[in-house]
C-alpha cells in the first residue's frame, strides 16, 4: 500500500460505514471488521420481529458496499474483535490478529440487563437481525399453538406478551403487537378470541418516550391504549422466572413471552497495554475530536463513545444521527492530517411510530403527531435504508400491508440442524 497508513474500523454500523465512505482512499489503507457480513437497519428490527418486513429488506451485503465508488478500496474482514493491544497496535478476532496505525472503535451497543440474574437466558431481545427473527418465530409459534389449543387458560398463557422498556423500540414493538391483536388475529386466527391475547408494556419511569416532550408522551400512551395495549408505568423489573415478572414494588405479572428493550450497554473489549477502560455503560470517554482519552491513535464513534459537553453532560444521544455526524467529522480531520474541527452534535429531532397513522415527531422547531407524523417517519426511514432494491421492497410491503392488513411474511420457518461435518 506504499506510504498509506492503515486504519482499522471496528463495526460496520451507521458510524463505521459512513467513516469508510468519507475517508480518502489515496491516504488510507482501510480495513473494516464486523461480526456479520451485512449492514442492518436497527430502527426496523421490530418490523422483522412482528412479520411486517423480511430480514433481507433491511440488510445490505457489506462486500457489495465495498465495491461501490465511495467505499471502493476498503477491505472487509469478518470477525468479532475481543482484544485491543494498544502497545503492539493490534486488534484480535477469533480468526486473526490485525495491525493498525490508527484504530476507530464503532462497535455500537448490546442489551443491558442491569445485572438481573438469569434474565439474558429467559427474555427476547431486538439488538440484531438474528434476535428479531427469533422473536418473530416465537410469536408465530405461540399464535399457531394457541389456534389448535382447546384449553382456554392454556391459550391465555400462550398469548400473554410483555414489552419491557418505554423507549422508541419498546413503543414500536408494542404498537406492532397491538395491531396484530386488533387486526390480524380476528382475520387469520378465527379460533382465537381477541380477549385471550394480552399485550403489556412496562416502563420504570412515569412516562413513555421519556426523552421526548409532553405531546409525544401523551400521544404514544393514547395510541397504545387504542391498540388494546396495557400501559404499566412506574414499575421496575427485578426478576423474571417461571413466566412470572416480579417488580420492585412487590407486585408480579404473568407473561408467557417477554421482549426486553429496556436498556443498552457498549460492546465489551479487553484492553491490553493500557490502564484505560470503558466507562459507565461500557462507553469510551472521548474528547471533542473523538480521541479516546488516555490513548494515542485510537478513536471511538457512535453509541460506544461518550462525548460530553455543556449541552449534553451525559454524552451525545445514542442515536444513528450521532454516529453519522461523528463519522463525518472524524473523516474530515483524518483526511487533513490534523484535528482541526471539533465535533458539535446537531440535533435533527426524534420520532417514533406506534401503528398506522399513529406516530410522533419532535424537532427543535415543531412537534407533530398522527398521520402527518407517520408519513414523515416512513419517508425518513425509507431514505435512510441502504440500496434502491431495499427501499422499493420495503415501500411495497408497507403499501400492501396498509391496504390489505395482510402479509406474506408470517411464515414459521424453523432452522434445521446442521449435518455432521468438520468445523470450518
Amino acid at each position: 500500500m506504499g506510504n498509506k497508513q492503515k486504519i482499522v474500523i471496528v463495526g460496520a454500523g451507521f458510524g463505521g460505514l459512513n467513516l469508510v465512505k468519507r475517508l480518502d482512499k489515496n491516504l488510507w489503507d482501510i480495513v473494516i471488521i464486523d461480526r456479520n457480513n451485512y449492514h442492518s437497519f436497527p430502527p426496523l428490527f421490530y418490523q422483522v420481529a412482528t412479520s411486517g418486513l423480511d430480514a433481507p429488506s433491511i440488510s445490505f451485503p457489506l462486500r457489495r458496499e465495498m465495491r461501490k465508488e465511495r467505499a471502493h478500496g476498503a477491505r472487509f474482514h469478518i470477525g468479532e474483535v475481543h482484544t485491543v493491544d494498544v502497545a503492539s497496535k493490534t486488534v484480535s478476532t477469533q480468526y486473526e490478529t490485525i495491525a493498525y496505525d490508527k484504530l476507530v472503535i464503532a462497535a455500537g451497543t448490546t442489551n443491558n440487563f442491569f445485572g438481573i440474574p438469569g434474565l439474558e437466558d429467559s427474555v427476547h431481545t431486538l439488538k440484531s437481525t438474528a434476535e428479531a427473527l427469533r422473536c418473530r418465530n416465537d410469536i408465530l409459534e405461540r399464535l399457531e399453538r394457541a389456534a389448535v389449543c382447546h384449553d382456554a387458560e392454556s391459550r391465555r398463557r400462550l398469548l400473554t406478551f410483555t414489552v419491557v422498556g418505554g423507549g422508541p423500540a419498546g413503543v414500536e414493538v408494542a404498537g406492532a403487537l397491538g395491531e396484530m391483536k386488533r387486526y390480524i388475529v380476528p382475520r387469520e386466527y378465527p379460533s382465537i378470541s381477541q380477549d385471550e391475547v394480552t399485550i403489556n408494556i412496562v416502563e420504570g419511569s412515569q412516562h413513555l418516550l421519556g426523552f421526548m416532550g409532553d405531546l409525544a408522551r401523551r400521544k404514544s400512551e393514547e395510541y397504545l391504549r387504542a391498540l388494546m395495549v396495557n400501559v404499566m408505568l412506574g414499575r421496575t423489573v427485578k426478576k423474571y422466572e417461571d413466566n412470572l415478572i416480579m417488580f420492585d414494588d412487590g407486585s408480579s405479572l404473568f407473561s408467557g413471552m417477554v421482549i426486553w428493550t429496556a436498556g443498552v450497554t457498549g460492546c465489551g473489549f479487553t484492553m491490553v497495554g493500557t490502564d484505560v477502560r470503558q466507562g459507565a455503560g461500557r462507553r469510551f470517554v472521548v474528547d471533542e475530536y473523538n480521541r479516546i482519552e488516555g490513548l494515542d491513535d485510537v478513536y471511538a464513534i457512535g453509541d460506544i463513545s461518550m462525548h460530553a459537553d455543556e449541552r449534553y453532560p451525559r454524552g451525545v444521544p445514542q442515536l444513528a444521527q450521532g454516529a453519522i455526524q461523528q463519522a463525518r467529522n472524524l473523516a474530515y480531520n483524518l483526511n487533513r492530517g490534523k484535528m482541526e474541527r471539533p465535533f458539535r452534535y446537531k440535533d435533527k429531532g426524534t420520532m417514533a411510530t406506534v401503528g398506522r397513522n399513529k406516530a410522533v415527531v419532535q424537532t427543535s422547531n415543531f412537534h407533530l403527531s398522527g398521520s402527518l407524523a407517520w408519513v414523515m417517519w416512513m419517508v425518513v426511514h425509507l431514505i435512510s435504508l441502504m440500496g434502491m432494491r431495499n427501499k422499493i421492497v420495503v415501500f411495497i410491503n408497507w403499501v400492501w400491508g396498509y391496504f390489505s392488513f395482510s402479509s406474506s411474511l408470517r411464515l414459521l420457518i424453523r432452522p434445521a440442524n446442521n449435518p455432521l461435518r468438520e468445523k470450518v
